[in-house]
């Protein structure tokens, strides 16, 4: 034993050396192309094998879906059934005049069996009549006395040797459900009754008064193609098949074009599952028989003690399945081909053109200009010769950009210089206005200049786009001061906003720019000027997200103009519009103001962000404002 593990060994390692050395031989390029197949092969066999799972796994479980749906709907049409079924019995046994009836031993009087002929008798076909999918409704009278009145009222002795007579019996009282394949005609001359042939459903209920004294018993029948139409439909299907299996695991199901007629195994097979589910409650969904796969899905009717199963047949999914397998594999397989034969080619010119490379990129290192080089062909010398290429003009386009930056960044420092100079000219002309003013003793010129240098020092000072609350707040104070020297009534403005929310982040010159729009737009121009004229600012919060509502009190817009102010506001900029919103024609669309705040809060904040305008004619017009609640660091305020 020994011996020949050595032997072994030494053949093996002289093999691997054969290999190694015929290997080692052979060319470059062959040995890149057999790189090539081996490394694309692996991960080509692993994705088509994960795929043809996956694809498998997915058709099943469509499969299972779909069916488990029909199964659960043909379910509750059943329910309902028994519910009906169970309806009728229960008014045919509650009625006291029927059980008299039948508890009768002695011979009723014609008048008696007229009344109830026209009155009780009519109530038990107005049951049935309401109930048109149930076949029969059946009292049977254990009394030899009792006068039959077909078709409902008979004596039992005609059905006393049927073996669901004798379970009843032994039920005492409590439903049996009966599943028969045959519907027999008791009347044997009743013409309304259909052939026999036809499998049914019965619920049968002893009738005891009083209690434990048998009187007769209650039938209720339906045809199994009324009781579970799916079961028995009359549409032609290849793919599936609906059984019902009642006591004794006796399956009923359409005789044309039944799987149990082509697998004659089936009928057993789901019989035994049916015993195994009953017992441990595990119910195996695969079956295979004659090489075709099926999936079996149930759900169990345990109100009438049987079970609605499903059969699946999978051949066209596995046709279908094994068709995609196969397609994959082909592409996979020529793939695999396209791949080699261009990697063939491709490297008959790498050994000739790495040299070239190798040669250009030491004189690069050297410091000599990059001219740009050519080299034909494909591989990864050729792209890796573009790639160097292209990185050598990024190089070169990033040294002139850099230069160029420098250039810019000087004249940007200049530009800035000369802006200061002249805010600083506006700033100290302000001031000594301000002061020959306050020299005047004009209070209102002075306060009037303060607050538009604070104006101009809050348009001038942008440091970036997001300010303070309480900056944006003062900055619109400022302007109202600044407007209010135009008019008779000043206009008032109402702040109702909480100290601790002056923190937030907002845009700037997003608040200014609808207060304008109240101030120039709110009172009609031409009309005598109002006393009373307000503008209420109101921030609330909801959801981290900050509502600030900007109403004032002026003449509001009609519905029509507020649609056109909607459409203006939230219009997309389209061919033909200016960064104005100027049609092309010259014609103004409106609300221009609101519009460039409405899509600056879009873009800072995103889509579910912005303005809505409400108003209504005579009396007012609120502009909400929504935005998150950031704090100014840029974080989220808890």
């Amino acid at each position: 034993m020994y011996k020949t593990q050595v032997s072994m060994r030494k053949r093996t390692g002289a093999l691997w050396s054969s290999f190694s050395y015929w290997w080692g031989r052979r060319s470059l390029q062959s040995r890149l192309v057999a790189a090539y197949i081996f490394i694309i092969l692996g991960p080509c066999l692993l994705v088509s094998l994960y795929s043809y799972r996956a694809i498998n796994n997915t058709y099943v479980r469509d499969a299972v879906d779909k069916n488990s749906y029909l199964l659960e709907m043909e379910k509750l049409h059943i329910l309902n059934q028994i519910e009906a079924m169970e309806r009728a019995a229960q008014m045919a046994y509650s009625d006291k005049v029927i059980q008299n009836y039948l508890v009768n031993e002695s011979d009723p009087t014609l008048g008696e069996l007229i009344d109830f002929n026209t009155t009780t008798f009519v109530n038990l076909n107005r049951i049935q009549f309401n109930n048109p999918n149930i076949e029969h409704l059946r009292l049977y009278s254990g009394s030899k006395e009792v006068h039959e009145i077909w078709p409902i009222i008979f004596r039992e002795d005609r059905v006393s040797m049927e073996p669901w007579f004798q379970k009843a019996l032994e039920l005492n009282g409590q439903e049996l459900w009966s599943f028969q394949s045959d519907d027999p005609d008791l009347m044997q001359r009743y013409s309304g009754d259909p052939p026999k042939g036809q499998p049914k459903v019965s619920l049968l209920r002893e009738i005891s008064i009083p209690a434990g004294h048998h009187v007769g018993m209650i039938q209720v029948d339906m045809l199994l193609s009324r009781f579970t139409p799916k079961t028995y439909t009359a549409v032609r299907d290849n793919q599936s098949q609906m059984f019902i299996a009642g006591d004794g695991m006796q399956l009923f199901t359409r005789s044309d074009n039944s799987f149990v007629q082509k697998y004659p195994e089936l009928a057993g097979a789901i019989a035994g599952r049916l015993l195994k589910y009953g017992g441990t409650g595990e119910w195996d969904i695969h079956y295979k028989e004659n090489g075709n796969s099926f999936l079996l899905i149930q759900t169990p009717l345990a109100q009438i003690g049987a079970s609605l199963v499903n059969v699946v047949s999978m051949e066209e999914v596995m046709k279908d399945i094994s068709h995609t397998r196969n397609l994959i594999i082909g592409l996979n397989i020529g793939f695999i081909f396209l791949v080699t034969a261009i990697a063939y080619v491709l490297n008959a010119f790498i050994l000739k053109n790495l040299r070239r490379l190798t040669e250009t990129m030491k004189r690069v290192r050297r410091g000599e200009v990059y001219t740009g080089m050519s080299i034909r062909g494909g591989g990864e010398v050729g792209e890796l010769a573009h790639h160097f290429s292209k990185l050598m003009n990024t190089i070169n386009t990033l040294v002139a950009q850099a230069v160029n930056k420098q250039a810019l960044s000087k004249e940007a420092e200049l530009r800035t210089l000369h802006n200061q100079i002249d805010a600083h000219f506006l700033y100290n002309t302000l001031e000594n206005i301000k002061m020959l003013a306050e020299i005047e003793n004009q209070r209102g010129i002075s306060d009037a200049l303060t607050s538009l240098g604070g104006m101009m020092r809050y348009n001038f000072k942008w440091s970036g786009e997001y300010v303070k609350l309480r900056d944006e707040i003062r900055h619109i104070e400022n302007y109202i001061e600044v407007m209010n020297i135009r008019f008779e009534y000043p206009v008032l403005l109402e702040l109702s906003i909480d100290a601790l929310y002056l923190e937030l982040e907002v845009l700037k010159m997003s608040l200014q720019p609808i207060v304008e729009n109240s101030v120039k737009h709110a009172w009609s121009a031409g009309e005598e000027e109002p006393q009373n004229r307000t503008i209420c600012i109101q921030l609330s919060e909801a959801e981290e997200d900050i509502f600030i509502a900007i109403r004032d009190n002026g003449s509001g817009l009609t519905p029509e103009r507020l649609s056109e102010l909607h459409a203006s506001i939230y219009a997309k900029e389209e061919p033909g519009t200016d960064a104005s919103g100027s049609a092309a024609g010259g014609y103004r669309v409106g609300g221009i103001g609101l519009r460039n705040v409405h899509q600056r809060l879009q873009l800072f904040y995103g889509e579910a962000y912005g303005l809505e305008v409400q108003s209504e004619a005579g009396k007012w017009t609120t502009v909400f404002m929504t935005l998150p609640k950031v704090l100014l660091t840029g974080d989220r305020q808890t």
